[in-house]
């Protein structure tokens, strides 16, 4: 594990092109193409900066499709024509789908499959009752056919193919590489009240969800804003449930309880409360799935701020979907009761050609790269930190330039951990 670029403005989604430039979106000024000095193994850093598209507008979404390049606002999704080569992009955009403004959950992330532009897009509130109603367009994810494209642009609301709804906040959104199985991962609700008790720290999780393919998408229903994954199920009054069953919140009526709640899709893997899911990446053989949790602000003992793996086989968790172990920690804050404001937050996740994990932190500007010792079968995988804490080195060599260069809180945060050029 290497810290290999600071200085980034909120640097947020990642993403390699065909010539090994990492493009980073960074929120309120676009895309930016970083080309490293690769010495090998995780001894890399800057060699130069350049700007891709100048737009403040851009927050989160990037995806490259060949020569075509996606990224995204709060309302619109747009494509150019990207050069590799040049690290520049066409003169003029098309917008490709619109009509996506929320006052809140403003993330629009993007995923492009045989043609087709999935588009996750979350609620306006922590609570959004409008969302009950499919037309409302909100906490739902849909995938728009690119083939299609008028001038103007897909209406979001109003046009596209219902992938799923009811789904708060899902930010991270992958395929399967062998299924093609879409997995989301969802930031629930916030402040939970159930029957008058105040179950939040601990409730409810947040979630891994399973939608179909793009070719035959789930379409379903996920639960919110009335159901919710059960995480810490001793803390939830007049249930009898099971971790990752959905409960209604507030007080249950005859309308809404426990058994519509069943009667809506649950998460494929529940996670533990408030932990922030941003992003989700398989490896190239599909075993194992990173996850980034961003970190908690609705719990008194922080949660998350660390990058976790998922073993997948034939497609899906190895885990049972009542797991509370279902992730191991490759790398995290060693000290979580200094965060939010003095930690590493994980968002953005990326492999590049020789299998190395890259990570970005928006709240510290910087990124990271992780390799295990040896090689890895179908891409980077894990190294697992035992206790959650921060990565130590199991290998050492010269230090890294990189390691020199770290921001006040990570040193802070990580202090007993050295940065080497060598594989972790």
């Amino acid at each position: 594990m290497a810290l290999v670029a600071t200085g980034l403005t909120k640097p947020r989604s990642i993403q390699f092109d065909g010539s090994g430039n990492l493009l980073v979106v960074q929120q309120g000024e676009g895309i930016v193409a970083l080309d490293f000095q690769d010495d090998s193994g995780t001894c890399l850093s800057v060699k130069s900066s350049t700007n891709v598209v100048e737009n403040a507008a851009l927050n989160h979404g990037i995806f490259l499709d060949g020569n075509t390049l996606y990224a995204s606002s709060s309302d619109t999704a747009w494509s150019w024509t990207y050069d590799p080569s040049r690290k520049s992009v066409s003169a003029m955009n098309k917008t490709i789908v619109t009509g996506m403004n929320t006052d809140d959950h403003t993330t629009r992330t993007l995923l492009v499959l045989n043609g087709t532009l999935v588009v996750t897009r979350g609620s306006t509130s922590n609570v959004d009752l409008a969302t009950e109603i499919v037309s409302s367009g909100r906490s739902q994810i849909k995938s728009f056919d690119l083939g299609r494209v008028t001038e103007e642009g897909y209406d979001f609301d109003t046009e596209g193919v219902l992938v799923g709804w009811g789904l708060r906040n899902d930010v991270g959104i992958a395929a399967h590489p062998a299924t093609g199985g879409l997995y989301s991962v969802e930031n629930s609700v916030d402040q939970l009240i159930r029957d008058g008790e105040d179950i939040h720290e601990n409730n409810p999780g947040e979630e891994l969800n399973y939608l179909g393919t793009v070719s035959a998408p789930s379409g379903r229903n996920y639960g919110y804003p009335y159901c919710f994954a059960a995480w810490n199920v001793s803390e939830i009054p007049n249930s009898k449930l099971t971790v990752g069953q959905q409960f209604a919140m507030g007080t249950p009526n005859s309308t809404i309880n426990d058994t519509y709640c069943a009667e809506q899709e649950a998460p494929r893997l529940t996670f533990q409360a408030h932990m922030a899911p941003l992003d989700i990446l398989f490896n190239n053989s599909g075993t194992e799935a990173w996850v980034s949790f961003h970190g908690s602000w609705d719990r008194t003992s922080p949660s998350g701020y660390k990058v976790s793996v998922i073993q997948f086989a034939n497609g899906e968790p190895v885990a049972p979907s009542n797991s509370t172990t279902s992730t191991t920690d490759i790398f995290a804050n060693s000290d979580n009761s200094r965060c939010p404001d003095q930690c590493f937050r994980p968002v953005g996740l990326a492999l590049d050609n020789q299998g190395r994990l890259f990570v970005s932190s928006d709240a510290t500007g910087e990124l990271y790269v992780i390799q295990r010792d040896g090689t890895a079968s179908g891409g980077a995988s894990s190294t697992t930190t035992g206790g959650g804490g921060a990565a130590t080195a199991s290998s050492t060599s010269k230090p890294s330039s990189a390691g020199r260069h770290w921001s006040h809180s990570m040193a802070a945060l990580i202090a007993a951990v050295s940065v080497f050029c060598s594989i972790y």
